[in-house]
């Protein structure tokens, strides 16, 4: 299961893509592609199946407002007025991922108070919105969420201890 989604999760992040297939290029990403990664383990497991969970759909679970709210983004056929462009461009980790970076860029704030915006704000707008995001975290999100975090942590911290060993 963990080799599923790290095949997963390299096939839709790993690459650095985002804009491909995109009608348009989104310029500012403020979420990295660690974050990326867990609001995407925390959503849905990475689900990459084409389904909408009550209203919320894709591997981000992303509700048509948030979509509205992230610039309407489409794929290359589509228009942001076909009844389907909302579906498809959730459906799309690439056009997922850049409404996510397009909302956060509008909507990003510190949420805990910690005096910086970064992947534990994003996962609170997420899942609570921007108007809530100081509110508290469903216990099952903040539970694998702050694992995914955790873990990436320690894999960077490994990662620049090794570097630092081999200088």
């Amino acid at each position: 299961m963990f080799v599923y989604f790290h095949f997963l999760l390299f096939s839709f992040f790993g690459l650095g893509l985002w804009n491909c297939g995109l009608a348009f290029d989104v310029v500012n990403k403020p979420v990295t592609e660690d974050c990326l990664e867990c609001l995407c383990e925390t959503s849905s497991g990475c689900n990459a199946s084409k389904i909408c969970v009550n209203g919320a759909c894709g591997i981000f679970r992303i509700t048509r407002g948030f979509w509205l709210e992230g610039g309407q983004l489409t794929l290359p056929n589509d228009t942001s007025l076909s009844d389907d462009a909302f579906v498809n461009c959730v459906n799309d980790p690439y056009c997922a991922a850049d409404t996510i970076q397009n909302y956060m860029y509008k909507h990003g704030q510190d949420c805990n108070g910690d005096e910086h915006i970064n992947c534990e704000d994003y996962g609170a707008i997420h899942k609570l919105g921007n108007l809530n995001c100081r509110g508290e975290l469903p216990y099952s999100f903040a539970k694998v969420f702050n694992r995914c975090l955790k873990r990436k942590q320690q894999l960077e911290a490994k990662a620049k201890a090794k570097e630092q060993s081999s200088n």
